[in-house]
């Protein structure tokens, strides 16, 4: 049985190239189906006047909701779409039309059969294809990236060949926004990891895209796999991963200065200031980035843990002394166990002390506020101007 309607989520950035052929498309695939088109756009330049002016002579209604703070990336503006949908059946598509707006009535129909909550438009099941993706480098970074995902989540994900995809079906009754914590673009691996929904799959022919530029950067691949090992593992597993890094720079800053003729406790002194600072920079960025609160208080955050990570090396090198003396084991051995006892210690003191839990849960709070506003003002009623209403067409 079809739906009573679909809200096909499409969010831009800066893609007012695309949106006159996608609304075209899109209608026509919505032929016979009531449904809608939401925009969710981030973009910089002038595709919100062109998806107004689309909207003006669109077969199907085309809404907008432009976000000026885009919290969560790609992610977070499906998310929200997700919200502000009309209709409980919703379909994620990019705007650069290499999703195939075709393809529509094939995950709505799967849909119907009631099997499933999610349906995936997948590349690479029989009769999909990924040639859109181009050059053998991004099909390679893409497959290795898919199958690394499926390696961590081998259960949950067993029934889904494409969980990178950008282009899907969810019904938002079995999914709980408030439960996704959306980074970049992948927000279909959060939806199937977080939520407790039924997988089918519809094959896919990935297009060419028509104008415009990827989106897809080293800086968006760097925040993947962080949001990959997150899903994974959570933050402790992060904070390992940079003090691992931390403590290989520690024993190759104290190699090399051993080398060259300096005392190993001194040695340690200087290796240890330098990687504490390091640490505290790269967590920042990369650990504890949702946690941060106030901006104005990052020299506070550096101030403890330079305190606390002096304190701990204070109480470290001794022992490392210690060991080197009584046990007669080299400088480098003993660095290393010394830097593995102290790791939780670390993680404990950074987690409820430097970066406070209570300022994550303010932070979240105003968010969440905010983007309430944004969903009252996206459904107030509209001024009367005739047939249709500056963010599209009445249903």
């Amino acid at each position: 049985m079809a739906p009573a309607g679909v809200t096909i989520i499409v969010p831009t950035f800066n893609e007012r190239d695309n949106v006159q052929e996608l609304v075209r498309r899109v209608s026509g695939a919505l032929e016979g189906q009531d449904g809608e088109i939401l925009f969710v756009d981030d973009s910089s330049d002038d595709t919100p006047e062109v998806i107004r002016q689309v909207s003006l002579t669109s077969p199907v209604p085309v809404r907008l909701l432009h976000r000026d703070d885009p919290v969560g990336g790609l992610g977070g503006a499906v998310v929200e779409g997700l919200r502000a949908a009309e209709y409980d059946v919703c379909i994620v598509m990019d705007g650069d039309l290499q999703h195939p707006p075709e393809l529509i009535p094939d995950l709505v129909g799967r849909h119907a059969e009631g099997d499933a909550d999610v349906v995936v438009a997948s590349r690479y099941i029989g009769g999909g294809d990924s040639g859109g993706l181009g050059t053998a480098v991004r099909f390679g970074v893409s497959r290795g990236a898919t199958l690394l995902t499926k390696a961590m989540f081998p259960i949950r994900l067993s029934r889904a060949s494409d969980p990178m995809t950008g282009y899907f079906l969810v019904d938002r009754r079995r999914v709980d926004p408030a439960a996704l914590r959306p980074n970049g673009f992948k927000i279909l691996l959060e939806i199937l990891v977080r939520s407790d929904v039924r997988i089918a799959e519809v094959p896919m022919e990935f297009g060419e895209r028509l104008h415009g530029t990827s989106k897809a950067s080293f800086a968006q691949g760097m925040a993947f796999l962080r949001h990959l090992t997150m899903l994974r593992f959570g933050k402790m597993s992060l904070f390992a991963i940079i003090g691992g890094i931390g403590a290989l720079a520690n024993l190759g800053i104290m190699w090399a200065l051993t080398h060259m003729g300096v005392e190993y406790v001194w040695a340690a002194v200087i290796a240890a200031e330098l990687t504490i600072v390091g640490n505290f920079i790269l967590q920042e960025r990369y650990v504890f980035n949702d946690m941060t609160g106030d901006a104005s208080r990052l020299s506070v955050r550096f101030a403890q843990s330079f305190a606390f990570n002096n304190i701990e090396a204070a109480l470290r090198i001794p022992v490392l002394a210690f060991m080197v003396e009584t046990w007669h084991i080299s400088s480098i051995l003993a660095a290393a166990i010394s830097l593995v006892a102290a790791f939780f210690v670390r993680f404990m003191f950074h987690s409820l002390v430097v970066y406070a839990p209570r300022r994550a849960v303010r932070k979240a709070s105003k968010q969440a506020a905010a983007v309430e506003r944004e969903r009252e003002r996206v459904h107030a009623p509209a001024p009367d101007l005739g047939a249709r209403s500056e963010l599209g067409s009445e249903a």
